[in-house]
């Protein structure tokens, strides 16, 4: 698809969105209180995160999804500490960033049709995730696996880090 027909794709259906959203809106009130009440201030942000990406789709830079994804993902994190009061909670949240970033660099690869970084993603999510395991069962006390759920994660991950470097040194060899 053109870079021309993709900006006219995207805005044309952002307004059919927006058009229907007013139209719903006029005719039922509650809907707009409803709208009030759910949208928080941390949604807003997430919303910044989907503008970002749009605005990516529009200019046709596939790469805005990466500071996309890191806003949307701040954005979720902030909505959940915002709903459930649990602040202390970024000691350990902040380690989930690397894994919105592997998010973005996911929709950036699927967006230009180049499936190899996909896996740079993948390990950037799962390396994530288990930062934040780690994180979270020293700072919040979540037991999962005992008292020895950090050790046993960070021994796995980093198995798992010299099992992928040796197979990417691998594949640079062939």
């Amino acid at each position: 698809m053109q870079r021309s027909n993709r900006t006219f794709l995207v805005f044309g259906v952002l307004l059919i969105l927006a058009g229907i959203w007013l139209f719903l809106a006029r005719n039922n009130p509650d809907l707009q209180t409803w709208a009030n009440e759910v949208m928080a201030w941390p949604l807003n942000i997430v919303a910044l995160g989907g503008l970002l990406f749009l605005l990516g789709l529009i200019l046709g830079a596939p790469g805005m999804s990466i500071p996309a994804a890191i806003v949307a993902g701040i954005g979720g994190i902030l909505y959940y500490q915002n709903q459930t009061g649990d602040w202390k909670s970024w000691a350990y949240m902040w380690a989930l960033i690397p894994g919105f970033v592997g998010v973005g660099i996911i929709l950036t690869a699927l967006l230009e049709v180049r499936l190899g970084p996909v896996w740079s993603g993948l390990d950037l999510i799962l390396i994530s995730g288990v930062l934040y395991l780690i994180f979270a069962s020293f700072f919040d006390g979540i037991t999962l696996l005992g008292s020895y759920g950090p050790a046993i994660l960070m021994i796995t991950l980093g198995i798992y880090v010299l099992i992928r470097g040796t197979l990417v040194a691998r594949k640079k060899q062939v």
